[in-house]
C-alpha cells in the first residue's frame, strides 16, 4: 500500500492532493494508495472533506523503514515525517522551491511546476482519465486551487490555474464567487483554536540570519477577529518556538478581501526584520503590509535582517 502525503499543518491543497493522488493510484493505475496526513486538516480543508463527503484520511506520526510513499506539495524534509529517508519515496509532485534532502532509493518520477498549485499539477498529470473522476475528487480539486490562489487574488497565480478551476467549476456546476465565500468563511472560522494552534496552523520553517524561524500565515475575510487576539497570540509565540526549536514566530494575518497582510510584531527582532524585508516604518505591535498575500512569493523572499 503507497502512502501520499502532504506537508505538516495541512492547508487544503495538502489536504486534498494526497486525496486526489490516491484516487488516480488506485482506480487509474490499479495500484493500492491511501491519502494520510500529518495533523488535523484546517478548518477549510475539513469544510471541504465535508462538503464532498469525503472520509478524511488517517493522520500518521511518522513512516515505517520501506514503506512506500508519494510526496505531494512539498519537497521539503523539515516538512515531512522524521523517517522520510529510511521510506521508500517513489513519486515527488510539488509546485515549491526545490528544497533538497530527500534520499530515494531508486530513480522517482519528480514533478515540479511552477503554478500556483498542486492540484493544478494533478489535473495536467491525470489528463484524460480525469473524465471517469467521481465530482468529489473534481469538487476537492477546485477547492485546492481557489484555495492556493485565493480564489484568483494571489500572486502566485497563473491564467492556467485559473483555466483549470474555470473548467472544473463548469463542470460542476459550482458558481466560483459563492463557493469561493463558503470556503473562505471556513478558513475564517478560527474560534474553537487555541492560540498556540492558530500559530502552527498554516505555518513553515525557514531560517534567516542563523536563527530558525516559524512563518506563520493565517488567511482570513475576518482580519479583526484575529487581531481581537492580539495579545493572546504574541503571548503564546515563546512557548510554540521553544516547543518547536525556532527562535521566532512570524505571525502574517492575510485579508483575502482587501489584499493586504498585517504583520504582529511582538520584539525588536521582528520589527527589524519587518522594516528591512518591507521597507515598513514599525510604530507599534502591528505594521500593515499592502498587497503581501503570499508566503511564497512574496514573504518568503523578501525577508532579511
Amino acid at each position: 500500500m503507497i502512502k501520499v502525503l502532504g506537508h505538516k499543518a495541512p492547508d487544503s491543497d495538502a489536504t486534498g492532493s494526497p486525496v486526489i493522488w490516491a484516487w488516480y493510484l488506485n482506480e487509474v493505475r490499479k495500484t493500492p494508495a491511501a491519502a494520510v496526513l500529518q495533523g488535523e486538516p484546517n478548518t477549510e480543508a475539513g469544510w471541504m472533506l465535508t462538503r464532498w463527503g469525503v472520509e478524511k484520511p488517517e493522520i500518521i506520526a511518522d513512516l515505517a523503514a520501506g514503506e512506500k510513499v508519494v510526496v505531494v506539495d512539498t519537497n521539503n524534509p523539515a516538512e515531512l515525517p522524521a523517517s522520510i529517508n529510511e521510506a521508500d519515496v517513489i513519486e515527488i509532485i510539488d509546485h515549491h522551491l526545490l528544497a533538497g534532502g530527500i534520499k530515494t532509493k531508486t530513480p522517482i518520477n519528480i514533478t515540479i511546476r511552477p503554478l500556483a498549485c498542486t492540484a493544478t499539477i494533478m489535473h495536467d498529470l491525470i489528463g484524460e482519465d480525469l473524465a471517469q473522476a467521481p465530482e468529489a475528487i473534481k469538487g476537492v480539486m477546485l477547492t485546492c486551487i481557489l484555495s492556493d490562489t485565493l480564489e484568483f487574488r494571489s500572486p502566485t497565480t497563473t491564467a492556467h490555474d485559473r483555466a483549470v478551476a474555470e473548467k472544473l467549476a463548469a463542470d460542476l456546476g459550482v458558481n466560483i464567487p459563492d463557493y469561493a465565500a463558503e470556503m473562505f468563511a471556513a478558513k475564517s472560522d478560527v474560534s474553537a483554536f487555541a492560540d498556540d494552534a492558530l500559530l502552527r496552523m498554516d505555518s513553515k520553517e525557514y531560517e534567516l540570519g542563523g536563527k530558525q524561524l516559524r512563518v506563520s500565515v493565517l488567511e482570513t475575510t475576518a482580519p479583526q477577529v484575529l487581531l481581537d487576539r492580539k495579545d493572546a497570540l504574541m503571548a503564546a509565540m515563546p512557548g510554540v518556538a521553544a516547543a518547536d526549536g525556532a527562535d521566532e514566530v512570524l505571525l502574517f494575518i492575510v485579508d483575502i478581501l482587501n489584499e493586504q497582510a498585517t504583520l504582529l510584531v511582538p520584539n525588536d527582532f521582528v520589527k527589524t526584520v519587518a522594516e528591512k524585508s518591507f521597507n515598513a516604518t514599525v510604530t507599534g505591535d502591528t505594521v500593515l503590509l499592502p498587497g503581501i498575500m503570499s508566503r511564497k512569493k512574496q514573504i518568503i523572499p523578501a525577508l532579511a535582517v
